[in-house]
């Protein structure tokens, strides 16, 4: 399938009121927005091979759901610091953000480096990138070990002040995804939330909250990784 074919079937799916629907109910506001729900995306992305070249194509459009498209049939391992870096500057919501750190950032080799990087940065879409990444890096490296999220917990407590919505959901969404790891992170992760409580900042406050809502909660399941130290055998 190529760039035409995949813009015409783009056009063939477009629906205005899902463009409208989507910026009333979950506040995602995109230029040149077709219409197209995620579901219908990723059944679009699932014909199309992961091709770097149509992907940049794809990414490089002004049609808001071929960005999105393109961040789906990228090859995470031909990925680039210096892509990564130009991307972020681009996202104008949260659900461009989230798509390209689930979907590619997370799979990436430079991925971690890119976390403490974009962490410190201001705009509001290129600092949420690195706890987003880093929430889908939980589940994207079921090899890690430990120290690989424990190592992140000061950095999550220093901007755990960012009173930012789509900040604070983030960083909450990212310590969430390490206490559901296995059961050692879960006990660090709460510590961490309880540190981040006892700051006292509104920001912290529900942060802290947040997590400890989910991670204390009767029933919790954990994924156990890595397996090879949590389902042994």
């Amino acid at each position: 399938m190529d760039y035409q074919t995949i813009i015409a079937e783009l056009h063939a799916l477009a629906n205005p009121e899902k463009a409208a629907f989507k910026q009333k109910k979950f506040g995602i506001v995109a230029t040149n927005a077709f219409g197209i729900y995620m579901s219908d995306l990723n059944a679009l992305a699932r014909k199309v091979p992961k091709d770097a070249d149509l992907a940049l194509q794809l990414i490089a459009s002004d049609i808001y759901e071929a960005r999105l498209l393109g961040a789906k049939v990228y090859p995470p391992k031909d990925l680039t610091p210096e892509l990564m870096d130009s991307w972020i500057t681009t996202f104008d919501n949260w659900e461009i953000c989230d798509t390209f750190c689930m979907g590619l950032f997370a799979k990436s080799k430079h991925a971690l480096p890119k976390i403490s990087e974009w962490a410190h940065r201001k705009p509001l879409y290129e600092k949420r990138a690195a706890f987003a990444t880093l929430a889908a890096y939980c589940m994207a490296d079921k090899k890690a070990e430990n120290e690989t999220f424990e190592d992140f917990y000061p950095l999550i407590k220093a901007h755990a002040r960012d009173d930012r919505d789509h900040i604070r959901k983030a960083i909450s969404w990212a310590l969430r995804s390490i206490g559901k790891r296995n059961k050692d992170l879960k006990i660090s992760a709460i510590a961490c939330a309880e540190d981040i409580l006892m700051q006292g900042t509104r920001s912290g406050i529900w942060i802290a909250k947040d997590v400890l809502k989910e991670l204390q909660k009767t029933g919790l399941r954990s994924s156990d990784y890595p397996r090879s130290i949590y389902r042994p055998g």
